[in-house]
């Protein structure tokens, strides 16, 4: 089963090309939090407003990368009825857990995001916590999972209170697994460092791999029931999709 939310115009027709509004995040974690599809509406409006300029050859090079990415990765995410793979990661605070342990509790909403510096993936985070309650009545939590250090996931929780684990994949070894990992080419990587944001500066040296955006409905005996998975960032699993899905356990 695949559950998407409606898809949003954007100003931005290329999947992986970032809009550069990271440096605005915290401002977004201030604001009221309203539902993802909301927020995703007025964050393009502010993008409307600050668009980058982006010469001929930046974007030749966002096209390619693209173009790449979608080849690599046509249809990412494993799917509904395959068995979750296990893990075990650090936490932000350095603590081990693992995902076997974790089902012994209840149902998990994995959820795969790029990194503090993505405005989106923040956004959803937030309707992810605001959501958190509706989740919890079904005996589910939600566990996400980034690349970028836990010292960098350790300052994203203390910015915005996420009520939540989330893990490093420092190796990239668990999107890998779950078939959302691509690396990003180190053109497209120099680009994004002329216009302000080094990723290696969150995922540590070297560290120029990402996930595409997944959401995974793992009930208690580990079977991905639901999923969610799309090289467009902007397209996340809706809190009303994964109550839907929570609710058919």
């Amino acid at each position: 089963m695949h559950l998407s939310i409606k898809k949003i115009t954007s100003i931005v027709s290329l999947p992986i090309l970032i809009s550069l509004t990271f440096t605005s995040v915290n401002s977004f974690a201030a604001e009221s939090i309203e539902s993802y599809a909301e927020k995703h509406k007025k964050n393009m409006t502010k993008m409307q407003e600050k668009r980058t300029t982006w010469t001929d050859e930046d974007k030749a090079i966002m096209k390619a990368a693209n173009d790449k990415l979608v080849n690599e990765l046509p249809n990412p995410g494993l799917k509904a009825g395959n068995k979750a793979p296990n893990f075990k990661l650090l936490n932000a605070f350095g603590k081990t857990i693992e995902l076997t342990q974790e089902l012994a509790k209840g149902p998990v909403v994995l959820v795969f995001y790029r990194g503090a510096w993505c405005p989106y993936c923040n956004l959803h985070l937030h309707d992810l916590k605001k959501n958190l309650p509706e989740f919890e009545k079904y005996g589910a939590q939600v566990i996400a999972i980034t690349p970028q250090s836990p010292d960098k996931s350790a300052e994203q929780l203390k910015k915005n209170g996420f009520p939540f684990q989330v893990l490093s994949d420092s190796t990239t070894s668990v999107m890998k697994g779950y078939k959302l990992y691509f690396e990003m080419p180190e053109d497209l990587t120099r680009i994004y460092k002329e216009h302000g944001l080094d990723i290696e500066e969150f995922n540590g040296k070297g560290g120029n791999g990402l996930p595409t955006p997944g959401a995974f409905i793992i009930d208690k005996k580990g079977i991905i029931r639901t999923m969610q998975a799309e090289v467009d960032y902007k397209s996340r699993m809706s809190s009303e999709a994964i109550i839907a899905a929570l609710a058919k356990l």
